[in-house]
Parts: structure tokens; C-alpha cells; sequence
């Protein structure tokens, strides 16, 4: 047990997340992303990490017991049991309650078979022993320092209950039985309960990754979540709340600033997960970074290009010749700072501006610029979730017309708005939309999967329900 104990004292050095519960739920987080999760679904995680992974039988597998020395067998003789092990942990189950304001409570029900050699007298042979085993424990985190808490286990509790003894012989008096009880209640919970330290700690480590990790997106960048703040707990949920650092190539941060918002009630989902508006804003920052786009307005790249040369020929002065040269129009779209998402109740919009530069290039190589054109967009939203991740697709709702400047003297620009809308819905929005398949990667929230999700739209909040 030397190693096994060294091995839970290195492991205490790290801890995670949920299972504490330092925070009144009342205290607010300023972070990107805040997270409830429900009692049964963290049931499921802890039951598939610690008994359907095999972890605690893994850790049990073994496990010697201490020689039972006593009298009682046949006749009175002296009767001892050595070698005793376990051999198989079984029909395991796992129950959490959440303490509000402490943490969880964890209890692991099960049924352990142990083996060993029984002397009674001068008769020795196998014994069996199957006994009923019921482990508490309440769990929580302290010391949270850049994502990290440390766990501490208090209060953990090994009661036994039934006991079935069996030997081929069939010699062992009743009274054995309650030498058998008497010593297995004094010596499974001291080795017990430090196994079930260390299995905590192993699955801390484990679901330590699902929050704290640095995922790509494409190749613009990665977004980095790490837990923000001790987590906090009441009867009905865990709440996490999760730093969302967007950084570039490079290794520039987008900064993002953040406000508290109150999640929606969970009801009968396993998870909410809550992103801010100024999160989305940073990751699409990153993800919706275009070159200017420079082009000859022919049909075979905007099927509109005839009927946008038609009315800009009625827009120019007549005594310009120079407007009306043999080279061909060319478009230059460059996007103007980054665009703004904004969440409203079950509406969701962004903002993008777009400089439109239609020129003329003359023999010379000199530029004549016609039209120098500011468009203010809005676009609509539709969310979706793939992959683990947030895909946003855009689509034109309306379309702003300026007129920054014109070197021929184009002043009256109104009957241009629906050539520059389908020029723009043609052109720019397919290639925003392709830097916008990526998606925005989710935090990965205790390995719970994003599947049959429900997508709410709040003020400043996007809500994911699963």
C-alpha cells in the first residue's frame, strides 16, 4: 500500500472542479462561458468514470486484508484465516446528492469477494467471503489557483453489512462469522476509504482536461478554456464558470469583456451551457478574418455584373470620357473592422461593414476610382451544433448604403442598393460563410456530449441545452 499511498499524496496536489462547492450560487463570475450541471448527469460521469471504466476495480484488485485469528471452529479450535484478498467487486453502484454550499456527496454501493486460506485446527482449505460494502464520501475543492482546486475528501464512512461465508467443509461455527464481522469492521474502512481518495483524485485528473484544454480552430488560431473560479453547488445543479482566452496566430490575445447573466433553469436537461455575446464576438474575430477581394466584375463572377455596370453608366457625368475606357470594371471588397454578433430574445444578428471600391485601371496603371462605397450589413443567424462545435451560418437582412468618395463625382448612389446586395450575397458572403464552417469548438464540459442539443437566444446570452 506504500506506493498506492504515495500515489494519493501526489495526486492530492491536483485537483479539479466539480466536486466542490465553496460559492454561493448568489456570487457572480465575470467569465466567457458559465455551465449548469444536473445531479443525474454528473451520476453518469462519475458512475461511467469510476465503475464502468473499471478504475475502482482496478484500484481494489488485490487488495490484501489482514490475517483473522480467533476461536470458534470445530470444537472450540483455534481458527485462523490468512491470505485473505479481494478478488472481484461486485454489482458496484454509484449515487451523487449535491450539498449546496459544500459539494457532492459520493457514495459507492457494492458487493466484494475476497479469498484467503482458513486453518481450523489442522484442517486448512479455501474460504470465500462475500461481503456487502457502503462507501460516503463528501467531496470538495479549496485553494483554486490559475484553474486548478485542490480536492479533499472529509468524512468518509465504510459501513458493512451482510456477510456470507463459505468453506467446502462447512465447519465454521456462527460464531466465526461474527469474528469475520468484527474484523473486517475494524480494517476494510482504513483501506477502503484511501483507495476511493485516490480513484477521485485519478477521475479528477481525467475530467480536469474536459475544461482546462486549448482547441484549434482552423488555422487562425485556438481558443483556451480554463476554469474560472471555484465551482459552486446547490440541491439542484453544479455551476462552473469557464474562461474563453481567443488567441491568435502569434499568440495575441482578442480581448473580450464579460458581464454576469443568469442561465435558464435546467428542468429536465442534463447540461446548460451559457456563452456571452462578447465571447462570440472574439471567436468570430478570429474565425472570420477575409483578404480584400479584388475582382473583374464579369457575369462569370457575379451574375449580376451587367446590370450593376448598366446602372452605374447611368450614374456618370457625361463629359467624362476617361469613365468610359476600354478596360474592364473591377471590384475591390475589403471588410472594416470586425464584425459584431448581438444577442437578442430568440433573435440573433450580425454586424459587418464592407468598403466596395469599383475602379478602372488605365493603360497607364493609374487607378480611376468611380465608386468608393461603405456598406453597413446586417446579417441573419442560424446555430447550429456539430461536432462539438458552434457553426454559424450568415444570410443578407440589409444592406446600408455610403458614399465615401468618387473621383468622376458620382453623388446620387440610391439606385445602386440591390446590385450591391447581390453583388455582396454572391461574392463575400460564400467565403464568410467558409471561414465560419470551422466553428467555434466547445468546452468539452465533464465529457457530456452535445447531442440533441436545444439552442435558446437570450438578451447577450447564447444557451446550449442538452
Amino acid at each position: 500500500m506504500r506506493g498506492s499511498l504515495l500515489e494519493m499524496t501526489m495526486l492530492k496536489l491536483f485537483g479539479l472542479i466539480f466536486f466542490c462547492g465553496l460559492l454561493s450560487p448568489s456570487q457572480e463570475v465575470l467569465s466567457g462561458l458559465s455551465c449548469a450541471v444536473s445531479p443525474g448527469a454528473m451520476q453518469n460521469v462519475l458512475s461511467d468514470a469510476i465503475l464502468q471504466n473499471g478504475l475502482l476495480q482496478q484500484h481494489l484488485q488485490g487488495l490484501v486484508l489482514p490475517n483473522i485469528m480467533g476461536e470458534g471452529g470445530l470444537l472450540n479450535s483455534p481458527t485462523s484465516i490468512t491470505g485473505l484478498h479481494l478478488v472481484q467487486v461486485r454489482l458496484p453502484k454509484l449515487s451523487v446528492v449535491l450539498l449546496p454550499g459544500i459539494g457532492v456527496q459520493l457514495t459507492i454501493a457494492a458487493k466484494l469477494e475476497l479469498s484467503g486460506n482458513c486453518l481450523v485446527g489442522l484442517l486448512s482449505e479455501l474460504i470465500d467471503i462475500l461481503v456487502d460494502v457502503n462507501i460516503t464520501a463528501n467531496i470538495k475543492c479549496t485553494n483554486f489557483e490559475s484553474g486548478t482546486v485542490q480536492v479533499v475528501i472529509e468524512d468518509c464512512l465504510c459501513i458493512l453489512g451482510a456477510i456470507k461465508i463459505k468453506l467446502l467443509s462447512g465447519l465454521l461455527s456462527l460464531s466465526v462469522n461474527e469474528i469475520v464481522l468484527k474484523q473486517l469492521t475494524a480494517t476494510l474502512p482504513g483501506l477502503l476509504c484511501p483507495v476511493v481518495d485516490i480513484v477521485v483524485n485519478l477521475v479528477n485528473i481525467q475530467l480536469l482536461g474536459t475544461l482546462n484544454a486549448v482547441i484549434p480552430v482552423g488555422t487562425a488560431g485556438t481558443i483556451h478554456y480554463q476554469l474560472a473560479s471555484l465551482p459552486f453547488t446547490s440541491g439542484l445543479f453544479l455551476g462552473l464558470d469557464l474562461d474563453g482566452a481567443v488567441k491568435q496566430v502569434g499568440g495575441s490575445i482578442i480581448p473580450h469583456d464579460s458581464s454576469p447573466s443568469a442561465l435558464p433553469p435546467l428542468l429536465d436537461k442534463l447540461l446548460v451551457l451559457g456563452l456571452r455575446q462578447s465571447f462570440l464576438n472574439a471567436a468570430l474575430s478570429l474565425l472570420i478574418q477575409i483578404p480584400p477581394q479584388t475582382f473583374t466584375c464579369t457575369p462569370e463572377v457575379f451574375s449580376g455584373a451587367s446590370h450593376l455596370q448598366e446602372a452605374l453608366a447611368t450614374l456618370l457625368p457625361a463629359g467624362c470620357s476617361t469613365c468610359r475606357g476600354t478596360s474592364p470594371l473591377s471590384i475591390k471588397l475589403t471588410l472594416l473592422g470586425n464584425p459584431l454578433i448581438l444577442l437578442e430574445e430568440n433573435k440573433a444578428t450580425v454586424e459587418l461593414s464592407v468598403m466596395i471600391q469599383v475602379f478602372i485601371k488605365r493603360l497607364d496603371g493609374d487607378i480611376l476610382n468611380l465608386l468608393l462605397l461603405k456598406a453597413d450589413l446586417g446579417l441573419n443567424v442560424r446555430m447550429s451544433i456539430a461536432g462539438g462545435r458552434l457553426v454559424l451560418g450568415l444570410s443578407l437582412g440589409s444592406i446600408s448604403l455610403s458614399l465615401e468618395s468618387s473621383d468622376v463625382g458620382i453623388s446620387n448612389i440610391s439606385n445602386l442598393k440591390p446590385h450591391c446586395s447581390s453583388l455582396l450575397a454572391e461574392t463575400l458572403l460564400p467565403l464568410i460563410n467558409g471561414a465560419l464552417s470551422i466553428g467555434i469548438p466547445l468546452p468539452n464540459v465533464l465529457g457530456i456530449p452535445l447531442t440533441k442539443v436545444d439552442i435558446q437566444i437570450l438578451a447577450g446570452l447564447l444557451v446550449i441545452l442538452v
